[in-house]
């Protein structure tokens, strides 16, 4: 692969520029690195000047800081007890003047780096009885294992302590009393106590702190920057790594849903648990009309790519101040991630302008830290099985008793009477006498298996001060439950960080390789479909049939499933994705930060699908066996790099406290797409394009450059952390757009207000420790397009020669006036915190319209084109978000905390082009296609029933008022209990017994009035418990399953729901939801009659862990040892019945963790 790699580079001079770029920057951080040790020892002797009189240590030490670039870490209250410092010295060494300054007042300090560490010799009040001193020593870590610097120590009961070190160390002398209480604090850490009752010469201890859920979220990161969360008037959620993972080890995107219910993912009840399908999700409605519309999906296999690539809703993703694309984040490694903090409005989002409109989510990695070399693994071991609870077939002697009962064994007066009886009774008796033997086979069983998935990932990292290095590695397997399908990946990561004074200079290389295949045993509707009494092997030879017994009326032979998944027939996908991501960071101060970053990235996408030539797909048809066995072959290749450069200033001045950005950002991305199909091939085995008699489709490419730049500030400002302001401004140009319309501006502006810092709350509302009132309004604007749209497109005629060269021909009408979709929001929202910050509650309210939607527009004929794209619609989006979190009980050794959160958003379409009205003119012609056969006509078995049966799902149309997930059919009255039929209302009110396709109207909502999770965690000691449930209500679903495989089975030709018998009409007078058995082969067309109510309750997640003691386990050289057992998908009580996972089933998995470092 290497090799393949390095050819492929080569013809690429360019890239292989940039990555020798890249590889004398590595150089030169080690160089420097190498330089910063002499550098170290020489400024410890740097002259200095200084005079201050009556300060502060602090103040002193801020002097010494700015005057030799030297930090200081040190005890706050402990240097603030020390009273004032007067120095007035003159060419002194640094060492000098801080034997000078703190000798005297016994506060001894070492050098750590670029670090100076001011300690405390300590002695407790002396015991009558202990006369001699002991030396308390200990190392305090988070939960992973890293040093924590300066932490707080304190004497419990007094004002005295010290606190660690830079490598998280603290040690101390004293005369020990009864009992000693040490107090430890840090900040974004839970207070913990250690009590010591026996003494020993030397006692050591290794504490390790928790974190606090509520000061981590004090912080609003938005890729270009920290904000306070406490000045910030935008809307953002932040999540941790430890909190995803008590979710999910691997669906990063599903668990997201439990901590932010307005990222809602859309249930893919044809796909279920198939490890290579996309998600589609979105971020507080759906914004966007899909190029590819349902009309134009039916009879399309490729749902995952089509969710991928086509859905115009997708939040903008950055990971580390770059943008990447979805696919990256599905298969990222969960244990790399720092934290995720998801933007939902426009004061979060329009700092990134023409990509915000749908939000963003920013994702930090973790970074290296200075210490000791720290080795970290994290294994995830799954059981995967499938979940067929929501099937309700019958068995081999229900589904005989249904067909007798469907009358399937009656002549149908087609031919002789008397023949057809005794050929309809010969079929019956011998499916009676396999049923008798007992022979009851269950397919469902036959393509499916339990499997065992695997993630392991090793971090690696340490360094000096100066220079830090991480190495990562990570492997994936995710076998899916239909036999041999599969996503495996695997990744490695190398970070360099070298930091000098103010300068940060970070270099981060990644490789990631994903390899994945389909199941080779096809749809799972092949499986369910198939009759129980029926088999796949022949029962005396025992091996696979080719073909097995279709028992219609005519016997039509079926193909097996089984016999062609032994085949050689394959799709498979692969991709490699190299990545370079440099950034240099200088601190000119405290407060003044300049900022550049660069990433260079490129990737490789290959799909191969081959059909063996003995595929039973080949059978029947007119081919020469030079025509059998295909091969078709793309490949994408994606070249992008990203800028930025931006300068942030942060400072309080006095009451005033400032955050402004400024900045520029450019990205460029080429893509070249290739695809070509090849035609007979000797055998599975021979299946290479060489190998082929013909080439179908010649290799075609066709590439796409595009290119985007914008400026950008940004300004955060409160004052007197009462009142509060934020503004923020972009101004973006698009190559994508058309050339009159390339540059379009985006903004925002907040406002809030803070009123329990006001001084007369503490008197009124004491038990109110936060009460924040925000709101916030601005447009942003979207760009995730399908490429081409402005541009008039050409086919190059390679086959034709001219005089004057080749020819071309024009095939894409384009729009120089195409512009941004723009959307403008407005947000509303409070943030309330009471009884000492143990209740949590965030409510907001917003409204999105979005405006200039790119849609097609009709052309005169006489033009050569239908339509071309222009900037046409609009969509409005309103609702709320609320979360509430209840901390029950907060102490060092016990946790609990009760959840629970709400969404709720109303889609309405505001206006649509003429091109969506026609096409809702199509989606009528497609259900005129219906055929009406007579009864007595045997052939609507074979043919005229299958046609029809894709007319019984409803097809999504666009009107005005409705929404982008409206249900269409028409409005059903029920079944008329006088004749059977059924009986519709028109648009009009009037009444009919005929299905009409202009009259469809809205007979329900996809979308459900609200959603959200809710659950608790408790913590004791060591031991843990989490638990996360998903709900929904108030959202409609048509009912595939009680209109296609109850009402309208084909008890022919399949296995049918078991409830295919009941709730029929029979008779007159009869009121029944179903119409007759006898008339299952009209196939009702959509009809409100099985729109549903869609309400139900998901056990999302169940996680048990322990934690062990971090003293018991380094008598093993163990720094941190986690183990954790964790249930996704356990069950679900819903209102609907129906099956899930049609073409591919859904999964339980049962996941066993184990975490360390060393």
């Amino acid at each position: 692969m290497k090799k393949k790699w390095i050819y492929a580079t080569f013809r690429r001079k360019m890239w292989l520029r940039r990555m020798l770029l890249m590889m004398k920057q590595i150089t030169f951080f080690i160089l420097m690195g190498t330089m910063s040790l002499f550098a170290n020892v020489y400024s410890q002797n740097n002259v200095l000047d200084l005079k201050m009189e009556d300060a502060s240590l602090v103040e002193v030490f801020k002097e010494i800081t700015r005057k030799s670039g030297y930090d200081f870490l040190y005890n706050y209250d402990l240097m603030a007890s020390k009273g004032k410092v007067t120095v007035n010295v003159s060419n002194v060494q640094l060492n000098e003047l801080l034997e000078q300054v703190l000798k005297p007042r016994n506060l001894p300090y070492e050098f750590r780096g670029d670090l100076i560490v001011v300690r405390s010799e300590v002695i407790v009040a002396q015991d009558s009885v202990r006369k001699s001193h002991v030396i308390v020593k200990g190392i305090v870590r988070d939960k992973l294992g890293n040093e924590l610097p300066g932490v707080t120590i304190m004497f419990k009961g007094t004002k005295t302590g010290v606190s660690t070190d830079a490598n998280g160390v603290f040690d101390f002398r004293l005369i020990p009393p009864d009992t000693l209480t040490l107090v430890f604090t840090f900040v974004g850490m839970l207070p913990k106590e250690l009590q010591i009752t026996k003494w020993e010469k030397e006692q050591k201890f290794i504490v390790v702190l928790e974190e606090d859920r509520v000061a981590l979220d004090n912080v609003v990161v938005t890729g270009y920057g920290n904000v306070r969360k406490s000045s910030f008037t935008g809307s953002a959620t932040r999540v941790s790594r430890e909190d995803i993972l008590k979710i999910s080890g691997r669906n990063l995107i599903g668990a997201l849903q439990v901590f932010e219910p307005s990222l809602r993912m859309v249930q893919n009840n044809e796909r279920g648990s198939d490890p290579n399908t996309m998600p589609e999700f979105y971020l507080r409605g759906r914004s966007g009309v899909a190029s590819v519309k349902e009309l134009d999906q039916l009879g399309s296999t490729d749902i995952s790519r089509f969710a991928l690539t086509n859905n115009p809703n997708l939040p903008l993703f950055i990971m580390d101040g770059f943008e990447v694309g979805v696919e990256k984040i599905y298969d990222f490694d969960i244990n790399r991630i720092e934290s995720i903090t998801i933007l939902k409005d426009a004061a979060a989002t329009a700092i990134y302008g023409s990509r915000a409109s749908n939000g963003v989510i920013v994702i930090e990695t973790v970074a290296p830290k200075a210490g000791d070399l720290q080795v970290r693994y994290s294994g995830n071991f799954a059981v995967t099985a499938p979940d067929l609870s929501s099937y309700n077939l019958t068995n081999a002697r229900q589904k005989l008793a249904a067909e007798w009962a469907a009358g399937l064994y009656e002549p149908w007066g087609y031919g002789d009477p008397v023949m057809e009886k005794n050929a309809l009774m010969g079929m019956y008796l011998e499916k009676q006498g396999r049923v008798l033997r007992g022979v009851d086979n269950y397919w469902l069983s036959k393509p499916l298996k339990t499997e065992f998935n695997q993630i392991h990932s090793v971090y690696v990292d340490g360094g000096a001060e100066h220079v830090r290095f991480s190495v990562d590695l990570r492997y994936s397997s995710n076998n899916g439950v239909m036999k041999d399908s599969y996503r495996d990946n695997i990744g490695a990561g190398l970070t360099l960080d070298y930091r000098y004074k103010g300068l940060q200079i970070r270099n981060q290389i990644s490789y990631e390789t994903m390899k994945s295949q389909q199941s080779p045993y096809g749809s799972f509707r092949d499986y369910t479909s198939k009759h129980p009494y029926s088999s796949w092997r022949d029962e005396e030879t025992g091996e696979l049939l080719e073909e097995i017994e279709g028992w219609g009326n005519y016997q039509q032979m079926a193909n097996n499933p089984l016999f062609e998944a032994r085949l050689g027939s394959f799709d498979r996908n692969r991709y490699t994705n190299l990545t370079n991501n440099l950034s240099l960071n200088w601190y000119v101060n405290h407060y003044w930060l300049v900022k550049g970053q660069f990433a260079l990235s490129s990737k490789v996408d290959d799909t191969s699908v081959f059909t063996d030539p003995e595929s039973t797909t080949y059978k029947n048809k007119d081919l020469t066996y030079a025509q059998l066995g295909d091969l078709m072959l793309t490949e994408t290749k994606t070249n992008r790099w990203n800028m930025n450069l931006f300068t942030s200033y942060n400072r309080t001045f006095g009451v005033h406290n400032v955050n402004a950005t400024v900045g520029i950002n450019a990205t460029s991305t080429n893509a070249k797409y290739m695809s070509s199909h090849y035609r007979g091939f000797p055998d599975a085995d021979r299946h290479s394009p060489s190998y082929a008699h013909e080439i179908v489709t010649k290799p075609t490419w066709t590439d796409n450059k595009t290119r985007l730049f914008g400026g950008f500030f940004s300004v955060n400002y409160s004052l007197n952390n009462i009142y509060l302001f934020d503004v923020s401004y972009r101004f973006d140009g698009s190559s994508e757009f058309g050339s009159e319309k390339k540059w379009a501006p985006f903004w925002s502006v907040g406002a809030g207000i803070n009123l329990h810092n006001y001084e007369f709350w503490n008197n009124y509302l004491p038990f109110i420790s936060l009460f924040k009132l925000k709101g916030n309004v601005g447009e942003t604007g979207k760009v995730n397009f399908s490429p081409y749209m402005a541009k008039h497109t050409y086919r190059v005629l390679l086959e034709e020669w001219y005089t004057t060269g080749i020819g071309a021909e024009l095939m894409y009408m384009g729009n120089n006036n195409l512009t941004w979709e723009k959307q403008l929001s407005w947000n509303v929202g409070t943030e309330i915190q009471f009884l000492q910050g143990r209740v949590l509650v965030d409510f907001e309210v917003y409204n999105k319209r979005t405006r200039d939607l790119v849609t097609d527009v009709s052309m005169p004929s006489s033009s050569g084109f239908s339509t071309y794209k222009d900037n046409i619609g609009e969509v409005e989006n309103r609702g709320f978000d609320a979360d509430v979190q209840w901390y029950v009980m907060r102490r060092s050794d016990l946790d609990v905390r009760v959840f629970g959160n709400i969404a709720h958003n109303k889609n309405k379409i505001l206006k649509i082009s003429e091109s969506l009205k026609r096409y809702n003119e199509r989606v009528n012609e497609h259900f005129d296609k219906y055929v009406y056969v007579s009864h007595s006509i045997g052939s609507i078995l074979t043919s005229e029933y299958e046609k029809n049966a894709s007319l019984g799902t409803p097809v999504m149309k666009y009107e005005e008022g409705a929404s982008l997930n409206t249900i269409y059919g028409m409005k059903s009255l029920g079944i008329n209990p006088a004749n059977g039929k059924e009986v519709y209302q028109r648009r009009n009110g009037t009444i009919t017994q005929e299905w009409e396709a202009a009259e469809q109207q809205p007979i329900g909502d996809a979308d459900p009035w609200a959603n959200g999770s809710f659950g608790f965690d408790v913590r004791y000691k060591g031991f843990y418990v989490n638990t996360a449930f998903r709900y929904e209500f108030g959202g409609d679903t048509y009912n595939h399953t009680l209109a296609s495989n109850v009402e309208n089975a084909n008890v022919s030709q399949y296995n049918v729901d078991k409830r295919v018998m009941t709730d029929r009409w029979q008779k007159i007078d009869d009121v029944t939801p179903l119409k007759a058995l006898q008339d299952r082969y009209y196939i009702t067309r959509p009809t409100s009659r099985f729109v549903q109510k869609n309400n139900f309750v998901t056990f999302q997640s169940l996680t048990v862990g322990y934690d062990f003691d971090p003293q018991l386990i380094a008598r093993f050289g163990l720094k941190t040892l986690s183990l954790q057992f964790n249930m996704e998908d356990i069950a679900t009580i819903s209102t609907v019945k129906r099956e899930m996972g049609l073409s591919y089933p859904f999964a339980r998995t049962f996941n066993f963790k184990l975490t360390t470092s060393f």
